[in-house]
């Protein structure tokens, strides 16, 4: 990254959280004031409740940062709504699973407003949607939508349980050094990543995935087929362009650009013989005509209290030849154990990765009130459970508000709202097209990069250690199996040379669990 660029991040984060204290220091010096709230009445209220002005931020920018994070986190409720749709069952895929993937991102994103007080946004992870959707509720599984959604509470609370009593944050704290800088690296390459590929930027092929070909020379190159990675791939050089000059706001600007240049390029593919625009605007069309009244009706009768309901009748898994009681009660085990880790390392590994990126950990290099955003995370699983969604989890893409200069729970705020919108206008959400997240996604990558200057690369240990982290959560596609990886070669490391002293106990519990994970899952 530029040093203009870097100066930009700086200036949009403002560095750290601006201190509580304002009398005089014990040993006689003063301290410099608070900053004092420029607002009066109600924003000033607003102001001082969330810290706005003393966290060296104005709401300009945390409107901004709130809404980039929903602009880059929008595409789950289409996504998570099209998985579940396959178990539920029925036609419609912006029904019941819709309404209860935006119930979960609007508790779990006001609990982080209002309860933990940072600029985060919570929604089903990916991950675990696919987990619950592929697996578990798989043909030879034979567990049913409200079994999976049982899993899902149980999660919860065991989650609520291990945040009470304080083991959660002591599990961040016994993750090592070289994997603690490698999470940032790993989940900036990931997201980026799944931007490319929700573009079209890298496609299927021989060698896994390859770069999309822009020659529409060929047969097999349509205009039309260009449309999104040409997109994507602009308007990621726009923000960065933006960035240069410090352009408020550029990854929300460079969103918003990439829509409108979408829909310009679909309307000018009129002209060729493919009909690329033909099709786009008559999905748009189609988009229009749902009425998400609709939605909270399918939502009533096939999602919310289903894990209460059905959740507890296992007659479709037991008419599977082969399972039993003994066989149900090995799944619940294996499960629980998956769902906790990947839930609890993406989590962990997002926070940390956030906060890495706007200056929000403490002297100790861990997230500031960690307790409570895991607090936060706990509740709105148990929540997203009931109303029928997959585990609700702290989203990567919150990087992009926090990047755009987010640094108090108004921007999680505004989020929230923009989802309380988002359920009863999904036609007008559904229109942001995923080329245009995409930019907002690769160029938080570009951004979480710097953290792969904090690893020392001259100490063979730590090197592998980070090295195969962050590689893993890109290759294997899981934030959590990368961390995993990296633990259990940390420990490796160390018995080979001798140093079993410098490994905590915790590391070592954990080390122990994600080896049961990758050998019984």
């Amino acid at each position: 990254m530029s040093e203009e660029t870097k100066e930009e991040v700086v200036h949009e984060s403002d560095n750290k959280i601006a201190p509580e204290a304002t009398a005089p220091a014990t040993d006689g010096t003063a301290t410099a004031p608070a900053p004092q709230s420029p607002h009066k009445g109600f924003l000033g209220k607003v102001d001082n409740f969330f810290g706005i002005t003393k966290s060296g931020s104005k709401y300009r920018v945390e409107i901004v940062a709130g809404l980039t994070t929903f602009m880059a986190m929008v595409y789950i409720l289409m996504v998570n709504a099209g998985m579940f749709q396959l178990v539920i069952g029925g036609n419609d895929p912006y029904g019941a699973s819709y309404i209860a993937t935006a119930i979960g991102a609007i508790v779990g994103t006001l609990l982080m407003a209002f309860f933990a007080k940072m600029p985060l946004a919570q929604a089903s992870g990916m991950g675990v949607n696919a987990f619950i959707c592929f697996t578990l509720c798989a043909e030879g599984v034979g567990l049913t939508y409200a079994n999976c959604m049982v899993f899902t509470l149980l999660d919860g609370v065991i989650f609520l349980l291990l945040t009470a009593t304080g083991l959660r944050q002591k599990i961040f704290e016994a993750i090592p050094a070289g994997v603690r800088h490698a999470i940032p690296v790993g989940i900036g390459l990931f997201i980026a990543f799944i931007g490319m590929q929700n573009a079209g930027l890298v496609v299927d092929s021989d060698t896994l995935v390859t770069f999309v070909s822009f020659n529409i020379l060929s047969a097999k190159v349509t205009y039309g087929g260009i449309i999104a990675p040409l997109v994507a791939l602009l308007g990621v050089i726009a923000i960065a362009i933006m960035s240069k000059w410090n352009v408020k706001g550029s990854i929300l600007w460079g969103i918003l650009g990439s829509a409108a240049l979408y829909y310009i390029l679909a309307g000018l593919g009129c002209a060729w013989q493919d009909g690329a625009c033909l099709k786009i605007f008559k999905d748009i069309g189609a988009e229009f005509s749902f009425n998400p009244f609709d939605a909270f009706a399918a939502w009533g009768n096939d999602a919310v209290g289903q894990v209460f309901v059905n959740g507890f009748n296992f007659d479709t898994y037991f008419a599977i030849e082969g399972h039993n009681a003994g066989t149900l009660v090995v799944l619940l085990l294996t499960t629980a154990l998956s769902l906790c880790m990947i839930d609890m390392f993406d989590t962990i590994g997002t926070l940390y990765g956030a906060c890495a990126k706007g200056n929000l950990l403490d002297e100790k290099g861990v997230p500031i009130r960690m307790n409570k955003m895991l607090l936060s995370d706990a509740i709105a699983t148990c929540t997203g459970a009931i109303a029928g969604t997959s585990t609700v989890t702290t989203f990567v893409e919150s990087s992009a508000g926090v990047a755009a200069g987010g640094k108090t729970g108004f921007t999680a705020l505004v989020t929230a709202a923009c989802f309380i919108v988002a359920m009863f206008l999904s036609p007008i959400a559904k229109l942001i097209p995923s080329a245009a997240t995409a930019t907002a996604l690769i160029w938080v990558g570009v951004l979480m990069m710097t953290s792969v200057t904090k690893v020392n690369w001259e100490d063979a240990g730590e090197a592998i250690v980070a090295f195969l982290t962050f590689i893993v959560m890109v290759l294997g596609y899981s934030i959590s199996h990368g961390i995993g990886i990296g633990i259990i070669t940390y420990i490796l490391v160390k018995l080979c040379t001798g140093k079993v002293k410098e490994i905590s106990i915790a590391t070592w519990i954990i080390g122990v669990l994600f080896l049961a994970t990758f050998l019984l899952t």
